[in-house]
């Protein structure tokens, strides 16, 4: 696994590369974090030139950049279909398209988007590739149930780790009033089985291994994108 980040660079190719697969009249899913801002941006761009599009956005901080960029912006129960959802990943195994999400603390909002979006188009740089993933697991938890839960994931052979504000203090609070675990399991051989464990803990929310969901990986490099569909 890589452990260095990308240069914007390289986000910003893998960003303005996915955002040429929108189309006029499409209902897009915004999704959250730095590579996709640069996709947000661009799609505002687009805007600003003529395309009409409504965006879908996934966290409080999309949505207020989707805003300064001057995209129409709609709800998900305002929607009959998202045509096509374009998010970011903490990290992409090359093997099938299996993703970490949750460094911003919006997956379960993210997940909801891009499960539902006609086509979900991932956007990253090359530190987020692997051929297997082994990134801690954000686990979104309703607030009683934080204790309960790190117990569920310590029986399934994973430590837990509240995860803490770093500009105030107490924890990082979701948008939609939870709390974050993230749980470390070491390499993830089998992202599917420990999905379906994960989610069938009560008390938790959402957890943020991705399986099936990616159509496409587009990776940003020094000299282009590389696109991978699945």
């Amino acid at each position: 696994m890589k452990t260095t980040g990308g240069t914007d660079a390289q986000k910003r190719r893998a960003a303005e590369a996915a955002v040429e697969a929108v189309e006029d009249g499409t209902v897009v899913g915004l999704g959250t974090g730095s590579t996709t801002a640069f996709a947000i941006r661009a799609i505002g761009d687009r805007v600003a030139d003529g395309l009409d599009v409504r965006g879908v956005p996934t966290s409080f901080a999309s949505r207020e950049l989707a805003r300064e960029c001057g995209i129409p912006l709609a709800d998900l129960d305002e929607v009959d279909a998202v045509d096509l959802a374009i998010d970011g990943a903490d990290q992409v195994a090359t093997t099938d398209g299996a993703l970490v999400k949750g460094g911003g603390a919006a997956h379960a909002r993210e997940k909801v988007v891009d499960a539902f979006a006609d086509r979900f188009l991932v956007v990253a740089d090359p530190s987020k590739t692997a051929e297997t993933l082994s990134r801690p697991v954000p686990i979104e938890v309703l607030p009683s149930a934080r204790t309960t839960v790190a117990a569920g994931v310590s029986d399934l052979g994973g430590e837990s780790t509240l995860r803490r504000a770093e500009r105030k203090d107490g924890p990082v609070v979701t948008d939609n009033g939870n709390l974050v675990l993230d749980c470390e399991f070491g390499a993830i051989a089998d992202p599917e089985s420990l999905a379906a464990d994960l989610a069938s803990l009560p008390g938790a929310v959402e957890h943020g291994i991705f399986v099936g969901l990616a159509d496409a990986v587009y990776v940003g490099t020094d000299d282009g994108v590389e696109v991978t569909e699945y």
